[in-house]
């Protein structure tokens, strides 16, 4: 189809005359007919969001997606992008895309009136045919619809010749995907004039008698308070959106750790980073605890974009130790999380009434992050020989920068520790697991009141035993 340059070879060749809506109805069919993912880089969504949302498209509907933030709605509308064809006829050199066989705009209607089939095409990429606004107060309607050009006025055009209209956003996104983010923080005089885009496919522009019957669909996304209980989407347009797709969040830590992995940026070091799995995990309850916790805004949320964070915090931490101590090796440990702390405080949204009790709150809510994994890893394990090297009187300082093999040499020969690290599933022992494997074991019966734990100096800890009475 791509030899194809003017209508006559495009109709010659049998290039089908379809929507928009249909192009991503037949291509979906075939995706699901033929077994492949619909979107491959979203976790956790496949019996839950993605049935909607491909329901959606069978049925040739313009959506809207709800969800708190960091939930992947976006990702999910540049995923239905790849249900497009990968190259699209247009007639050459217009604004608005049209369709070879089926022009809308004046120039166009014009043009293929006197060059009939030998009117020239260009192919549209499906990249060309995507555009993402995020809804501003100061959006307008030339923005999104289009305004009257004043320099084609100037050039001798008369106001009421349709020539002079300089389309907007949505218009120049003609047989198209066009997404409209935080659609409720449009202004209501804005969303007025998004109603017959959704209804009868027209724009109307400064009073213009013109009728451009766009071919298109049209995704929003919005925040479930805003869209259903502050009501800041307009009744009417409310009811011109078909279906309605709610997104949430991870609801396993599994979830939110393989989303982590995927998306985490690898911190850039010179020596071997490794992150053991129970790191990970107490990454991926902090941040469910948070999800549940009665003092933080939940109208915001916790994003996963604050798990992935913190996940980098975690591994620069250990990047950092390692490049001071001169280690080959950089793996987390317990100690490095105060640091996920200090960074992420101001992204979470926390009530009004508990001002001032930010950081205690996410410290509160870490050590029952970290003694949930304890108890989910370590249950039932023997510590009793590691505890009585501690009622025998031994002490164990460590710190966010001590080198792995300063903390194992407090210990000397460590009774169990080969077990230790295969419930925890370490696979590769070296120092550096060994260490964080140990200092999780110690954080662990600490929070478990098994030992007691000295941490007012700053970035260290000192860890002993529990006085007999």
């Amino acid at each position: 189809m791509p030899s194809a340059a003017t209508i006559g070879e495009l109709r010659a060749a049998g290039y089908p005359d379809r929507t928009v809506k249909e192009e991503l109805r037949a291509n979906l069919l075939e995706r699901l007919g033929s077994g492949r993912a619909l979107f491959p880089s979203i976790v956790g969504f496949d019996d839950s969001v993605l049935p909607a949302l491909e329901r959606g498209i069978l049925a040739g509907h313009d959506l809207i997606l709800l969800g708190e933030r960091g939930q992947a709605k976006t990702r999910l509308i540049r995923g239905i992008v790849e249900l497009l064809d990968e190259e699209t006829p247009a007639i050459a050199g217009c604004e608005v895309v049209d369709h070879p066989y089926r022009p809308i705009c004046a120039r166009c209607r014009h043009l293929v009136a006197e060059r009939g089939e030998g009117t020239p095409i260009d192919w549209v990429s499906r990249d060309r045919r995507y555009a993402e606004k995020l809804a501003t107060p100061d959006t307008s309607v030339a923005d999104l619809i289009g305004d009257v050009d004043p320099i084609r006025v100037a050039e001798g055009r008369y106001l009421g010749d349709e020539l002079t209209i300089h389309y907007g956003l949505i218009p120049r996104t003609n047989r198209g995907i066009v997404a409209i983010n935080e659609l409720p923080d449009l202004p209501e005089r804005i969303q007025v004039s998004l109603f017959n885009i959704l209804e009868e496919r027209d724009v109307q522009i400064r009073g213009y008698r013109i009728r451009l019957p766009l071919d298109l669909l049209l995704v929003a996304t919005a925040n479930p308070d805003d869209y259903t209980h502050r009501g800041r989407i307009v009744s009417p347009l409310k009811d011109r959106f078909g279906t309605q797709v709610r997104t949430h969040y991870p609801q396993t830590h599994a979830e939110e750790i393989l989303i982590m992995e995927q998306e985490a940026r690898p911190a850039s070091s010179p020596v071997r980073v490794r992150v053991p799995r129970y790191m990970k995990e107490i990454v991926a309850a902090l941040t469910a605890e948070l999800r549940r916790s009665p003092h933080v805004n939940h109208r915001s949320g916790v994003s996963v974009r604050y798990s992935i964070g913190n996940l980098e915090t975690l591994t620069a931490a250990a990047v950092r130790r390692a490049a001071r101590a001169g280690e080959p090796e950089a793996v987390p440990r317990v100690g490095d999380l105060p640091a996920v702390i200090e960074s992420s405080l101001g992204r979470i949204e926390f009530d009004t009434v508990e001002e001032g009790r930010e950081e205690e709150i996410l410290v509160r809510a870490l050590r029952t992050a970290e003694l949930e994994v304890f108890r989910r890893r370590l249950s039932g394990f023997d510590f009793q020989p590691l505890l009585a090297r501690f009622e025998g009187g031994l002490t164990v300082e460590t710190s966010d920068l001590m080198p792995a093999s300063d903390l194992l040499a407090q210990f000397g020969d460590v009774p169990g520790l080969a077990k230790l690290l295969d419930r925890l599933g370490v696979e590769e022992e070296s120092p550096g697991v060994a260490a964080s494997a140990l200092e999780f074991a110690l954080d662990g019966l600490y929070l478990g009141r098994r030992l007691n734990k000295d941490d007012s100096r700053s970035g260290g800890a000192r860890y002993e035993g529990v006085p007999t009475s």
